[in-house]
């Protein structure tokens, strides 16, 4: 799988941030969050870092957590993260199901990741992103739908729309967009995508 994911972080590593990132980012600073204010933002999953990347740009402090020691590697040797960026920057190894990330953080992004995530410890996986999250934090990211076509793989997690919809109970949703189309992967390679693009505020 390392060498998998290793072509992964290759074709990605010029990707610019995810629009759901980018959405969720851009209604925090509409609500006047200052580029002084300490904002926190765990990014579970984070790759090669193209998302990371842009919260520290932008000013945020973040915990980036990815199962792979080279994601973490390349993410710190990113030659276009900003100025002090290290300071605010914490990277950590570790799976999701044994991820920790504490509470009061203001944002849970976890770009194309989550699925990845067995489907025996998503549910509790699923359970800690609103409880670490303050209120009026947000969550963005993306699951994949039961017509995925990787559905049919038992290490990863599907979900269906209103199984989705029930998890977002306790978020007023900003963006909930179902996208079924046939397409590529990142590697190039033939897919049928159905996915679920979030974006979240906690009530």
């Amino acid at each position: 799988m390392t060498k998998g994911w290793s072509r992964y972080y290759d074709a990605a590593k010029d990707g610019a941030p995810r629009e759901t990132l980018l959405l969720a980012l851009d209604l925090f600073e509409a609500e006047g969050l200052t580029t002084g204010a300490e904002r926190r933002a765990v990014d579970l999953g984070c790759g090669e870092g193209r998302d990371t990347a842009e919260l520290l740009r932008r000013g945020w402090r973040v915990l980036a957590i990815d199962a792979e020691r080279e994601a973490v590697e390349r993410l710190r040797a990113r030659t276009d993260l900003a100025s002090g960026a290290a300071a605010r920057l914490e990277a950590r190894i570790s799976s999701f199901e044994e991820a920790e990330w504490g509470r009061r953080a203001d944002l849970v992004n976890s770009s194309f990741a989550l699925p990845f995530c067995p489907p025996d410890r998503f549910p509790a996986l699923w359970e800690r992103i609103p409880s670490s999250l303050r209120r009026g934090g947000r969550f963005s990211g993306q699951l994949f739908g039961d017509r995925d076509g990787w559905a049919q793989d038992p290490a990863l997690s599907f979900h269906r729309r209103a199984d989705v919809e029930h998890m977002l109970q306790a978020f007023q949703v900003e963006r909930f967009d179902e996208i079924e189309e046939n397409g590529k992967t990142a590697l190039g390679e033939p897919k049928h995508w159905h996915v679920f693009h979030i974006v979240a505020r906690k009530l």
